[in-house]
């Protein structure tokens, strides 16, 4: 269908993931196959499925995989406010993380909304 590297959203979904990836560096150890696992695999799976639906046939695919892909930022946007509220991140850290997924949400609304629309 297209490429996903052309869309604004896919980007901010790249850079979030990149962003989870440098915070929960300093998570506690003990965390490695926990938050950490699972707040990386969220994230990670945001973009990874704007890029998944990118490559399918139909709109209705693609707004599928789009609604995964908002299914594991709203997931993302538990586990930054449990690591907020564990004192794994800083309070500014949460901060730019849930202005960054925020918007990451409020784009694939949109998007799933235009492409549902055809």
């Amino acid at each position: 269908m297209q490429n996903y590297k052309d869309l604004k959203v896919w980007v901010k979904a790249h850079e979030f993931a990149l962003s989870v990836y440098t915070v929960t560096q300093n998570f506690p150890k003990e965390e490695v196959y926990g938050l950490t696992s699972q707040l990386r695999r969220a994230a990670v799976a945001i973009a990874a499925n704007i890029a998944e639906g990118c490559g399918k046939k139909t709109q209705s695919d693609f707004a599928n995989f789009l609604n995964i892909s908002l299914g594991s930022a709203n997931e993302s946007d538990y586990y930054i406010l449990l690591a907020k509220d564990l004192s794994y991140i800083k309070p500014d850290n949460f901060l730019s993380l849930s202005a960054h997924i925020n918007e990451i949400k409020a784009m694939l609304i949109n998007l799933i909304t235009k492409v549902r629309q055809g």
